[in-house]
Parts: C-alpha cells; structure tokens; sequence
C-alpha cells in the first residue's frame, strides 16, 4: 500500500511505520503465525525462512532460521513480554550474524487506517553505535521487500477467508 517510513528518535531507536491494505487483525496474524510468517519475512529474493516458531502468548518465544541456495544463512530469537493479540507485541529479539547482536526490545502497533492497517515498529537498542550497526546491514530494504510480499500474501488470505 505503502512505501516504508524510517525515522530516528534520540540516539537509541529507529521507528518503521508502513501502511497496509489488510485489516489490523490480518496484518497481525501475519506477524504471528508461523505459516504465514514463512511465506513473508523472507528478505531479498533467494531466502527461505526454513524454521519458525513463535509462542503467541506473555513469556513465549520465537524462532526464525533463514537460509539461501548457497547454504548461508542466519537465525534470530527472542522473548515475548507483552501481547495485545490483533493490537500490539512487544518482545525482545536478539539476531545471530553468526554471533549474537545485543537485545532489540521492539514493539509492533497495529492501527487500524481508514479499510487498511497502519504498523508501527519500534526498535530501542542500547546506544547509537548499535542502532548506526543495524541499519547499515541494510536491514529496511530487506524488511521492505518483505513487507511487499506480506501485501500479496495477505490480499490472497483476505480473498479466501
């Protein structure tokens, strides 16, 4: 629906707003549960996510493993601390590049916007450094060529249900 939006707050977070044509309850569904998270959180073209889970619930945990056709690949892992299902998650994720990158403590909000979603993302790291690090890996164009597909796969989930 839209393009991504990045805008940095103080030193330590980065916040993603992107709008989507699926209601909120949708885009929620796509960002936790595990079917639907493998058909989208892909990155460039050329990834598989292989391995999910994803533990909806206060305390629960999740785990994405993604690999190419090369062989290389990557995971992330992380602790939900607090859950609005169809509203908001937040939880803590820790990506291993192969070694692990310090706690990203981020909150996902799901609004509703007009026949759509507006998702609001924020990452809080512990200091710039981190958050000058995590952006460099070119980490928004991948989550934006994910998103593109998260806006096919839902348009075909909104079409069937």
């Amino acid at each position: 629906m839209t393009a991504l939006k990045l805008e940095l707050n103080g030193d330590t977070q980065a916040i993603i707003t992107r709008r989507f044509a699926a209601p909120p309850a949708l885009v929620y569904r796509a960002h936790v549960e595990p079917a639907l998270l493998q058909r989208w959180c892909l990155g460039p073209d050329g990834w598989e996510m292989h391995e999910c889970t994803f533990e909806a619930r206060v305390g629960g945990r999740f785990l994405y493993r993604w690999r190419n056709a090369e062989g290389h690949g990557f995971h992330a892992d992380g602790e939900i601390l607090e859950i609005e299902p169809g509203k908001r998650i937040l939880h803590v994720e820790r990506m291993y590049l192969p070694d692990p990158t310090p706690d990203n403590r981020v909150e996902t909000q799901f609004f509703a916007d007009g026949s759509g979603t507006l998702m609001k993302m924020t990452m809080t790291v512990p200091n710039a450094e981190i958050r000058e690090a995590m952006l460099a890996t070119g980490m928004t164009d991948g989550m934006e060529i994910s998103y593109e597909r998260m806006e096919r796969v839902l348009s075909g989930e909104a079409e069937s249900a």
